[in-house]
């Protein structure tokens, strides 16, 4: 049985719409990049550390963990903190291109060691059109980008103001499915 080691409804339903059965359980874990880390290191980093909580826990599953974040410019985007947060992090993005990395790490059947660990990570490009403040403090109060990875939701009311993308959409919404079922693939899982 496949776990997810993740609580995200966006994760659950791209797994979902894949066909992939599994069962949920959130890692309970900080989310920080550690100081002067790369945007794909914390990504995989975080992705681990999501897996091997869980699997700690079901030593007899397959545990997959996910991460997401957003970097412009080297700063790296991960959830806001609160409606201020949400509001800055929009408006970094307003009228750029930026990129989503989703780190996944799967841990098979209680081999925590590293050699038995695959991690990966994917990355896409995305431009955003321009944002109004106004269409910034609308967005904020319908709660939307609030439990997101750069405050915003493609697959959304955000979706109006992405115009376009570079790679795997699903990794922009939270996963990349494509990537995450070669994993299970490789490993037997599926």
């Amino acid at each position: 049985m496949l776990v997810l080691a993740s609580a995200s409804p966006r994760r659950q339903e791209l797994l979902r719409n894949a066909g992939i059965a599994f069962e949920v359980q959130p890692a309970h874990i900080a989310e920080d990049p550690l100081p002067g880390e790369s945007a794909k290191n914390c990504a995989e980093r975080l992705a681990r550390d999501k897996a091997l909580a869980v699997a700690r826990q079901r030593p007899h599953h397959a545990v997959l963990g996910a991460d997401t974040v957003v970097v412009v410019d080297g700063t790296l985007l991960g959830k806001p903190s609160d409606a201020a947060d949400a509001a800055r992090m929009l408006r970094l993005l307003s009228g750029r291109e930026h990129q989503v990395i989703t780190g996944v790490c799967l841990v098979v059947s209680g081999q925590w060691s590293v050699a038995s660990q695959t991690v990966a990570s994917q990355t896409t490009s995305v431009t955003m059109t321009e944002i109004t403040g106004k269409e910034i403090a609308d967005y904020v109060a319908s709660g939307e980008p609030m439990d997101k990875a750069g405050a915003y939701a493609i697959q959304g009311i955000a979706s109006r103001w992405i115009p376009r993308i570079e790679g795997d959409y699903s990794n922009v919404v939270g996963l990349p499915v494509a990537l995450v079922w070669r994993m299970l693939r490789d490993a037997g899982v599926v």
